[in-house]
């Protein structure tokens, strides 16, 4: 792996992060709206990654001639954001306008705390990527001056 390759490896995971936040902090922002334009409560949403295509097989050793080449390792995608399809949170007040025939009101399938976890998980991801990214930085800096002498 060069130095380019654990850049863009570390990119990709930033900018996938980066979108769980967004995803995340929208879910926090929706906890409470009980009618969308789509009709019914707010669902919460999930980001799906995956491993890029034709990314190296993370069993595989790189250092073992007797393995094949294996292709570039690439990162993670995003596959794409989808709707949480667990029930509703019921809460039961018959005078409330968006109450249906029971009197129950949907509200969102977001818990907020659940919810912080997640951010903060992601947020730590992210945290890491950064590191790795300035960490592969300062080694080419240390090759250079290595270079240099």
């Amino acid at each position: 792996m060069g130095y380019y390759d654990s850049v863009e490896v570390s990119a990709s995971g930033l900018s996938a992060e980066r979108l769980a936040m967004d995803v995340i902090a929208n879910n926090i922002a929706n906890a409470n709206t009980t009618r969308t334009p789509q009709g019914g409560a707010f669902k919460r949403q999930l980001v799906v990654f995956a491993q890029k295509p034709g990314a190296t097989d993370p069993s595989a050793d790189p250092f073992d001639p007797t393995q094949p080449e294996k292709a570039n390792v690439e990162g993670v995608q995003v596959l794409g954001i989808q709707n949480d399809n667990s029930p509703d949170r019921l809460v039961f007040d018959p005078g409330n306008p968006e109450a249906d025939a029971r009197g129950y009101v949907h509200y969102p399938n977001v818990q907020v705390v659940k919810e912080m976890v997640d951010l903060m998980a992601a947020s730590r991801a992210y945290q890491a990527n950064v590191a790795a990214i300035q960490e592969t930085q300062a080694m080419g800096t240390a090759d250079i001056s290595i270079l240099k002498s």
